[in-house]
């Protein structure tokens, strides 16, 4: 594994704070860092320039010693030289201390030695072309005697009475006194430094701890609850960063406990439901055996027993997969003019053996659905009127549209709904006609329609027609759902 993947992944498993201490810590430390380094070298450039200035004054010191002379081994006297008298204690004034030495060469232009140290290396360079002095004189590192040094060279012009001439003046400095400039300057940045980082990092890690102190809060307000507490979050107080994600989950919290409520329910319905038929089925198997009723009799009960069990079964597991339904991302779009008109074709035959008039019209109609859940309310809708419906009397099914919505209706010719079961009808296992014409059935078809309806965003209306007495003629089933683009339909619809 690289070293770039092993720091990608040490970062993956770094807590909330821990990343964010590194993050800002660790580009405050390399600032510092870079800006220690350019500190130094800007003191030491400084101090280069200082230290300088002082060679370039020792050099200018000796070149007050130096005179012109004639050469007496030349008898003509055209011939000058240089000469000079320099003690070493003139020297003295500008060392700074007894950890540095000066050494100092006095050459003549063809570089013959003058005064000064005669193994001192003669300079063979050239001037800058460019200088801040205004002198010919130019610096360099060098070696001396086994040590670094640290050297001006200055040409200077030497006039008399008996001409003039030019001297070469080289004067080297040890670099003691420098290297321990530079140290205290570089320990003396470091410490500061090193204030200013534990500051920071003192700043940074009490900003980050208080930061961070909402998060540990909820985590900690979430780990104290019990395994089924779902109630929402309470963090008035936390910072606005915080508030998408105490929302969302919420959000989250609400739909698992709608989900738990609806398990339960679903339990506790399944539980009290099923216990009669089975108790009636266990009744007739006994009574059977026994021989107390005609054994074709007693086959029929059963098989009407069991198809009242299986018609409960289905509506139950129907209801619970509205609610699955309900959980899935958006749903295709279907046409529901043609789903409607496949559900007729489907209860052709039971409209046809009650001798029902039956009408039907539709526009097109495209919604977003699933198209189990719409198959479902269609068929659970018609089922209902087909039963509440007279043999030979009127059936009519209307599919209209405007510009935003689709309305079904479903028209029966039968005693409508009483007033006093309104306000119970969409709840599970509430019957919804009159007592003498109630459905064969577990009362689960208008619950199951209603929550399909609402988790299609759509509204669901059950309204009596009257008659000319104000009596009841007939109930008109109008569910109302959004249109949908026209766009191709789901190639699952139809099967």
């Amino acid at each position: 594994m690289s070293l770039l993947a092993r720091w990608h992944r040490l970062l993956e498993h770094l807590s909330l704070r821990a990343y964010l201490l590194l993050g800002i810590l660790g580009p405050v430390v390399v600032l510092v860092l870079l800006n220690t380094v350019s500190v130094y070298r800007e003191a030491l450039e400084s101090a280069d320039t200082a230290y300088d200035r002082t060679l370039l004054a020792s050099a200018k010191a000796i070149g007050e010693h130096l005179q012109i002379e004639r050469d007496p081994s030349d008898p003509s006297g055209q011939t000058t030289v240089v000469t000079a008298t320099v003690p070493y204690s003139a020297l003295e004034a500008f060392e700074a201390d007894n950890r540095s030495r000066m050494y100092f060469r006095i050459s003549d232009k063809q570089g013959r030695m003058i005064s000064g140290f005669e193994d001192l290396p003669v300079w063979r360079g050239q001037l800058p072309e460019r200088s801040v002095y205004a002198a010919l004189v130019d610096f360099h590192d060098a070696e001396f005697r086994g040590q670094p040094v640290r050297m001006a060279v200055l040409l200077q012009p030497v006039a008399g009475s008996a001409g003039i001439g030019m001297a070469t003046i080289q004067v080297a400095e040890t670099l003691e006194l420098r290297h321990t400039l530079a140290r205290a300057l570089l320990l003396g940045t470091l410490w500061r430094q090193a204030l200013l980082i534990a500051v920071i990092a003192g700043v940074v890690v009490w900003v980050v701890q208080r930061a961070t102190r909402p998060v540990r809060q909820l985590s900690s307000q979430l780990q104290q609850r019990g395994d089924g507490d779902l109630t929402p979050l309470m963090a008035d107080e936390a910072p606005r960063e915080l508030q998408p994600l105490i929302e969302a989950t919420n959000t989250m919290m609400a739909r698992l406990a709608q989900l738990l409520d609806h398990q339960k329910r679903f339990v506790r319905d399944a539980s009290h439901q099923l216990r009669t038929p089975l108790a009636v089925l266990k009744t007739q198997v006994q009574s059977a055996r026994r021989g107390d009723i005609d054994a074709r009799q007693a086959l029929a009960e059963i098989e009407h027993t069991v198809d009242r069990a299986t018609e409960l079964a289905n509506q139950m597991l129907a209801l619970a997969k509205v609610e699955q339904l309900r959980q899935q991302g958006q749903a295709p779009v279907l046409h529901w003019d043609r789903l409607v008109r496949d559900v007729a074709l489907d209860l052709s035959a039971l409209i046809a053996d009650h001798g029902l008039e039956f009408s039907i019209e539709t526009d097109t109609a495209p919604v977003r659905a699933h198209a189990w859940a719409l198959r479902e309310l269609v068929r659970n809708l018609l089922h209902n009127a087909i039963k509440s419906t007279p043999d030979g009397s009127a059936l009519v099914i209307r599919l209209r549209c405007d510009t935003r919505h689709a309305a079904l209706t479903i028209a029966d010719s039968g005693p409508g709904i009483p007033a006093t079961q309104r306000e119970h009808l969409f709840r599970p296992f509430a019957a919804g006609r009159s007592p003498d014409n109630l459905r064969s059935g577990a009362g689960l078809g208008l619950a199951i329609c209603h929550d399909i309806v609402q988790s299609l965003g759509g509204a669901l209306v059950l309204d009596n027609r009257l008659d000319r007495d104000g009596q009841p003629c007939g109930l008109d089933a109008t569910v109302r759902l959004p249109l949908a683009d026209p766009l191709t339909p789901d190639p699952d619809a139809r099967r």
